[in-house]
């Protein structure tokens, strides 16, 4: 039997995801919350990846301004990405009695950094429809989402206007969902990447999959294109995704460590310095679990006892420190976002990161397929 050539290997990059999307590599990054520049998303998508920004903290005119400035700096497609879900039970009706509570585990840090302490203010919501109807008449590319599905008006819009749609699935049956109701495309996140888990069916500490299992799940549960997102941070993590069965995927950590990214020095110093070998998840930064850099602010709002406000209402208070800490040099009190494989995270220019995926996917699957063929012998 005549042996394959490695010259012979199918293109890696030639997906449906990359073929539906008109992008030259299937390489997605991650929309980053609010930690997204256009700048950072101009750069990925004119390199040929998908870049993407995060807008779900912004208010609809802010994304109107966001999706005009990336148009300015890109004409290749780009993502928005929203939360479906914006709120947690209690946030409207969470009063002074609940803030006074929570706010005592940090208000010694904030005095101490010479802040001063925030008082109560009722919650003011930003609702979801809102912000996605810019989206819908700025005919984005590229709409992407967590925290559940979006409505069916929504989605056959999006359809009608060819913005293509990317839903976030932590689960194989919240990947069946999407597909269902209609998604393009279904990101499989996996509990190691950093930010938010945004389980939608289930609450996220009883969705915690790694992306190793997740993925092919996914990929066996539904029939449209997979990406892998969580703890994909170099071209090995790349070869693996699609060995997997996924079409693309989903970086965000080592994007985060750029100098493009919205990040502090502080934030991508964290990353880069090889201090982020221990991450954890935690309630305490935002009201829903996400993934960050064990620090100090991470351990104590983490301690039984500890009263953590419903989201969006502890990311608004939390911020009050975060604030003060970035001033006063304190990374041990700030959000310190990150993915199980941030000590991965070698480049501090996002040009220069992809150019090193791109390069190293062909070099370690061809290494791969030469140690494939020596073992068949």
């Amino acid at each position: 039997m005549k042996e394959q050539s490695t010259n012979s290997l199918p293109q890696w990059n030639v997906t449906r995801i990359s073929s539906s999307l008109g992008i030259e590599y299937p390489i997605i990054q991650g929309p980053l919350g609010g930690l997204s520049t256009q700048r950072l998303t101009a750069t990925v998508s004119n390199f040929g990846g998908l870049g993407s920004f995060g807008a779900h903290g912004l208010n609809p005119s802010a994304i109107k301004d966001v999706i005009a400035e990336i148009r300015m700096l890109t004409s290749k497609p780009f993502a928005i990405n929203l939360w479906v879900s914006m709120e947690d039970e209690g946030a409207r009706t969470s009063g002074s009695e609940e803030f006074a509570r929570s706010l005592a585990s940090l208000a010694g840090h904030i005095q101490a950094l010479g802040g001063m302490l925030p008082t109560f203010t009722p919650y003011v919501p930003v609702k979801f429809e809102d912000q996605v109807r810019v989206l819908l008449d700025a005919k984005v590319p590229v709409f992407s989402f967590i925290y559940g599905v979006p409505p069916k008006e929504i989605l056959d819009e999006c359809r009608a206007q060819g913005i293509l749609t990317i839903g976030t699935a932590t689960t194989p049956d919240e990947a069946v969902v999407l597909e269902q109701a209609g998604v393009d495309v279904v990101a499989a996140s996996g509990f190691e990447s950093g930010g938010h888990r945004g389980s939608f069916l289930r609450p996220s500490e009883e969705s915690l999959t790694g992306t190793f299992s997740l993925v092919p799940q996914v990929v066996d549960s539904v029939s449209i294109p997979v990406v892998a997102a969580g703890g994909i941070a170099d071209a090995r993590g790349v070869v693996a995704a699609f060995a997997l069965g996924a079409e693309g995927v989903q970086i965000g950590t080592a994007f985060l460590a750029c100098e493009e990214s919205g990040a502090s020095p502080l934030h991508r110093n964290a990353i880069l310095s090889g201090n982020a070998r221990r991450t954890g998840l935690t309630r305490g930064f935002t009201g829903r679990l996400a993934r960050g850099v064990h620090n100090q602010l991470l351990e104590e709002l983490n301690r039984p006892g500890t009263e953590i406000l419903p989201y969006p209402l502890q990311r608004i208070l939390v911020k009050n420190l975060t604030v003060v800490a970035e001033k006063a040099v304190k990374p041990e009190f700030l959000q310190l976002w990150a993915g199980q494989s941030a000590n991965l995270s070698r480049q501090n220019d996002a040009k220069t990161l992809l150019q090193t995926l791109i390069s190293g996917v062909s070099t370690v699957a061809e290494s791969v397929h030469k140690n494939f063929e020596q073992s068949s012998r």
